[in-house]
């Protein structure tokens, strides 16, 4: 049994529908198949709740669009003997979302609560209506076996219970095809309808292959696979055919967006292959990711990707603190308020400048956070001094070998510092197989394209 996951540029249409239709009917072994709602109907969805809780009428036209795009789906590909019947319930449903809005722009007040159960409808819609395209498929419910809790504001799946959950929820499934919505979720205690995030329809196909012991995890995208670089910045970037799991977690997290970079971690615990694969160009052999590969060691990156609006954090130690002892307490405090930190640089000596790297929308958070933890406990003039410096990018090399090829991040700085952009701040990754550079935002284009040239080409 496979696990197949359809992003919204996937199922956005009645033309790229039909390629998923042949996909999925042409599978030779019962398939779980997780979809997203269709392609931007999500960000529609956000956009009229927001309009909707400023007091205007003006999610109307949005949510006009959000009708209009299913209505031509399910007339344009379900059989024509069940459309009116499939109409009928996708109808029933988006007057319940339109009810919603009508509340939120009553009370011109929108929560968190309100607007996961206005989000959920993008995912509740799509897998009902591709349910009743494929042949055979049987629809089931996410919102009764993905469960979450929240963890410092933000929802977490449960993992055990989630797990028990799906194996007692596909306990009889012998295929074909199951379709199940990803992204939506309930919260684990009092049921309301939560969310995996943004992306987060990767992570239910892969908590779901996990929990079944799938095969293989397809994610069917609108690329060809994992790039040795971003392929809108570096024309010469080409497909990379394997990947070890820790390459392509390393990959995601440092700004490759193929795919959701929580989704490596349930399967990369069972050992379950991901194949990245697109849709549009089925011919294409795409990115193989399993739990090792065999590069030569004269090869140590495997692609490099990057993250722009990043923010950097400097700290300079005071008397009583020393630079080892507070980043450790940095890194805790910024963990505890969900924060990521891109990049962190190790002292090795008890007064140097420790430097973080986040993205430049956590930087308020941040330093209020950590602001508020010196509070008390010295005087004003003894705290350690924080500055910060915006308008910065990373720009990220990644390869299992780097661990073992000592010299390979040297020679990344030196190709950097030749060209005139000396790296405000650098340092490896926590694998091993990464190592970050910040510079400065308007170098990342030329810097991208002179570490591909001379490392990836």
């Amino acid at each position: 049994m496979k696990v197949l996951k359809f992003g919204g540029t996937s199922v956005g249409t009645v033309a790229s529908l039909t390629n998923v239709k042949q996909i999925v009917e042409n599978q030779d072994e019962p398939v779980i198949v997780v979809v997203s709602a269709l392609g931007g109907v999500t960000d529609m969805l956000i956009n009229a709740a927001r309009t909707a809780a400023s007091g205007s009428n003006d999610w109307r036209p949005i949510y006009d669009k959000i009708l209009s795009r299913h209505q031509d789906v399910v007339f344009g590909l379900v059989p024509e003997s069940r459309q009116e019947e499939v109409w009928e319930h996708v109808r029933l449903l988006l007057h319940r979302l339109r009810d919603f809005y009508r509340g939120v722009e009553l009370v011109e007040d929108l929560s968190a609560r309100v607007l996961c159960r206005i989000v959920s409808f993008g995912e509740r819609l799509s897998s009902y209506i591709v349910s009743h395209i494929i042949e055979g498929a049987v629809h089931f419910d996410s919102l009764r076996f993905i469960k979450t809790e929240n963890w410092f504001g933000r929802n977490i799946a449960v993992t055990e219970l989630t797990n028990n959950l799906v194996r007692k929820e596909f306990a009889d499934f012998s295929g074909p095809v199951a379709i199940v919505p990803g992204f939506i979720s309930t919260d684990r205690d009092n049921g309301d309808i939560t969310n995996l995030g943004r992306g987060g329809s990767d992570y239910t196909a892969a908590i779901i292959a996990a929990a079944l012991d799938a095969s293989m995890l397809e994610i069917w995208t609108d690329v060809d696979g994992f790039m040795t670089a971003d392929p809108r910045v570096i024309g010469s970037a080409r497909v990379i055919p394997h990947l070890s799991f820790l390459e392509s977690m390393d990959l995601c997290n440092f700004g490759a967006k193929v795919i959701y970079p929580p989704t490596i971690y349930p399967v990369f615990h069972k050992n379950i292959p991901i194949r990245i694969l697109n849709t549009f160009h089925t011919d294409a052999p795409g990115t193989l990711i399993t739990d090792a590969h065999h590069v030569p060691v004269s090869q140590p990156f495997r692609g490099v990707s990057s993250i722009s609006d990043v923010a950097l954090i400097e700290i300079v130690p005071a008397p009583g603190f020393t630079a080892s002892a507070l980043r450790t307490r940095t890194l805790n405090v910024l963990s505890k308020k969900g924060i990521e930190v891109l990049l962190s640089t190790t002292p090795v000596g008890d007064n140097d400048t420790i430097r973080f790297g986040i993205r430049g929308t956590a930087l308020r958070q941040s330093e209020e956070a950590l602001r508020e933890d010196m509070l008390g406990e010295c005087e004003e003039g003894s705290r350690p001094r924080m500055t910060h410096t915006c308008n910065v990018s990373t720009v990220t090399l990644v390869g299992e070998n780097l661990k073992t090829d000592t010299g390979a991040a040297c020679r990344m700085l030196d190709v950097l510092v030749a060209a005139g952009m000396a790296p405000l701040a650098d340092a490896p990754g926590d694998s091993g197989f990464a190592y970050t550079a910040v510079i400065p935002a308007d170098s990342l284009t030329k810097a991208l394209a002179l570490l591909h040239t001379r490392f990836l080409e």
